[in-house]
């Protein structure tokens, strides 16, 4: 069982020219199979989903990945183009950037290291995990029929621990030389449009602000401690000498938040993470955040308080000056929806489940298992505007589901894709619809197996 082009219309406009149209089919089976297939998403699982487990060519579709010429990095640039199109056409656009784990074991893994586990640990316990850490740059956006943001993936990079560069004739890259690569790179690709881009404190960095804040506007967290100064006052004639960067010192922001003199202003968040509205207390300046021997990044900073005193103070900023601090925090809290993509990436896509061992292959097959996640959007879009499918909602007596969740989506294009032309016999949908045999044994075969 093979599917047709038809199927994956709007994939094809956007990457069929990316490839040669030998290696084009192959990636069409694959991509239909990652999106029909349950458990884990390894080459064999997409090929016996899609019928073809007797096939003897096999290795053709495991070349896709290790062996194809093709570029994921004009694929993330195709991909981020669409995803814009369709669902934020006008306006500013926000993107959300962090990083994730993915597990992996095996000694043919060159790129594996140790990392912290950010879910799993906390401030008295540190949990450390072995596997490939990867950075994603993903856009936030509404999503129509579900009625809320979604994050959608569009670009993802590998990014390994010091130990991988011992023996290669490569400097190691920090994190956050990978995320201003990325973000650059984001918004060259976009020229003409505005781009926030929110991240946590692990991207709080004076050289990727500095390097970033001529393109886009970045919104991270800020230290209380950090050292913040007015500007540098004006330079008088015949002065000589390097002109100063930075003025006077500003109180640190935990000096501020005990300060009786500190003015407040109520502020009522319509979301905040997930307990929905919230009302906080902010105080807001401007100033300019120096380290010696790095970068002068100006911004303003947000002291956010709870009047419940039920949440810890903390502070924000942004690179753009000319903003309020209710479309600061109200652009910051839209990062979570990033860690609500990775986990259903895990649960509904298979992330973690690969077994690829070929440093190339496993370059690309976490990239497109996250980029998935947007296709199955583009995917819906489609079908829902174009084809007038309904989008079900998935209800159960014990559980009620307002609006539409990724599971409904990807249920939708699955549907899709399993269903043919040619299984309607007439213009009446009959009580007992016929199916083909090949159709009807891969159906019991992924349900018998369906973890």
């Amino acid at each position: 069982m093979a599917t047709s082009s038809s199927k994956l219309a709007s994939l094809s406009l956007i990457f069929e020219s990316l490839f040669s149209k030998r290696v084009w089919q192959s990636a069409q089976v694959l991509l239909a199979g990652a999106i029909l297939c349950v458990g884990t998403r390894t080459v064999a699982s997409c090929l016996r989903v899609m019928g073809l487990a007797g096939f003897s060519r096999f290795q053709r579709f495991h070349r896709v990945l290790n062996r194809a010429n093709w570029s994921s990095l004009d694929a993330s640039r195709r991909l981020l183009l669409a995803l814009v199109d369709a669902f934020a056409p006008v306006g500013p656009l926000v993107m959300a950037i962090d990083d994730t784990i993915e597990r992996r074991r095996g000694t043919k893994i060159a790129a594996k290291g140790v990392y912290r586990d950010a879910v799993a640990s906390s401030d008295k316990n540190v949990v450390k995990v072995s596997g490939l850490r990867w950075l994603c740059l993903m856009i936030v956006v509404t999503i129509p029929w579900a009625g809320r943001l979604w994050a959608l993936p569009f670009f993802s990079v590998l990014v390994p621990s010091k130990p991988y560069y011992v023996n290669r004739l490569r400097a190691a890259r920090k994190l956050t030389d990978r995320a201003r690569q990325m973000v650059r790179l984001a918004s060259r690709w976009l020229p003409d449009r505005e781009i926030v881009v929110t991240a946590d404190s692990s991207f709080s960095s004076l050289k990727l602000l500095d390097a970033a804040k001529k393109r886009v506007t970045f919104v991270t967290r800020l230290k209380l401690n950090a050292g913040l100064y007015d500007p540098p006052p004006p330079r008088l004639p015949g002065t000589v000498g390097r002109p100063p960067v930075k003025g006077e010192r500003q109180p640190k922001l935990c000096d501020v938040l005990i300060d009786p003199k500190t003015v407040w202003e109520s502020l009522t968040m319509p979301r905040w993470y997930g307990a929905g509205e919230r009302k906080i207390e902010v105080a807001t300046g401007t100033a300019l955040w120096y380290h010696g021997g790095k970068p002068v990044v100006p911004l303003r900073w947000v002291l956010v308080r709870d009047p419940l005193h039920e949440l810890a103070p903390q502070a924000f900023l942004c690179t753009n000056q000319n903003t309020t601090p209710a479309q600061i925090l109200g652009w910051f809290v839209q990062r979570w929806q990033i860690e609500v993509t990775f986990e259903e990436a895990r649960a509904h896509l298979g992330m973690e489940t690969q077994r690829q061992w070929s440093d190339k292959a496993i370059e690309r097959s976490t990239p497109i298992i996250l980029a998935l996640y947007s296709m199955v959007a583009l995917l819906a879009k489609e079908l829902i505007e174009k084809q007038q499918q309904p989008m079900l909602v998935r209800q159960a007596a014990w559980y009620r589901k307002d609006c539409a969740t990724f599971s409904d989506t990807i249920a939708l294009v699955r549907r899709h894709l399993w269903c043919s032309e040619d299984l309607w016999i007439s213009g009446k949908p009959p009580d007992m619809i016929k199916i083909p045999r090949p159709l009807f044994d891969c159906l019991i075969e992924t349900l018998g197996y369906a973890a």
